[in-house]
């Protein structure tokens, strides 16, 4: 007859600074669904993004003839029409947004120090801010006359 043992489980891992945690978790009323929102946000705009870009790449490949048709012209061709400027919009800010909050949501779980957690949001969120403003720019500003 054989005998299993049962494996041992060490106990959870304490809070390096549980009198934070505590204080941080204790009123009800000082809490938000940030968290909740944010779990929400990057379901939606999964889904929305998925549709974007598939929607982009068939159209461009497969409607509008391939990457040969793609250039200067065409480009500016395409962000004459308000509808093609909302719809690379939509995805530049959505995609940038949706990976802002994934790469907010790793620095969360893996950076330890407070410090080390605060310059790395900062310089995500910094990042994110200017490539959201230079997008948006070049979409609104763009103008197909060389000359000017």
């Amino acid at each position: 007859m054989t005998t299993t043992t049962t494996p041992s489980i060490d106990a959870p891992r304490s809070p390096k600074e549980p009198h934070k945690l505590r204080s941080r978790r204790t009123s009800r009323a000082g809490r938000t669904n940030f968290e909740l929102y944010s779990w929400l946000f990057m379901r939606f705009s999964g889904l929305l993004l998925t549709f974007l870009v598939l929607g982009h790449l068939f159209i461009m490949l497969v409607l509008d003839g391939g990457v040969e048709k793609i250039d200067f012209a065409f480009v500016a061709g395409r962000w004459a029409s308000p509808f093609w400027q909302i719809w690379d919009l939509l995805t530049l800010w959505l995609a940038t947004l949706h990976g802002t909050n994934g790469m907010r949501t790793v620095i969360n779980d893996y950076a330890e120090r407070d410090a080390t957690r605060f310059t790395l949001k900062t310089l995500l969120y910094a990042a994110s801010i200017v490539m959201v403003f230079l997008g948006s720019l070049v979409i609104f500003t763009f103008t197909p006359n060389l000359t000017a």
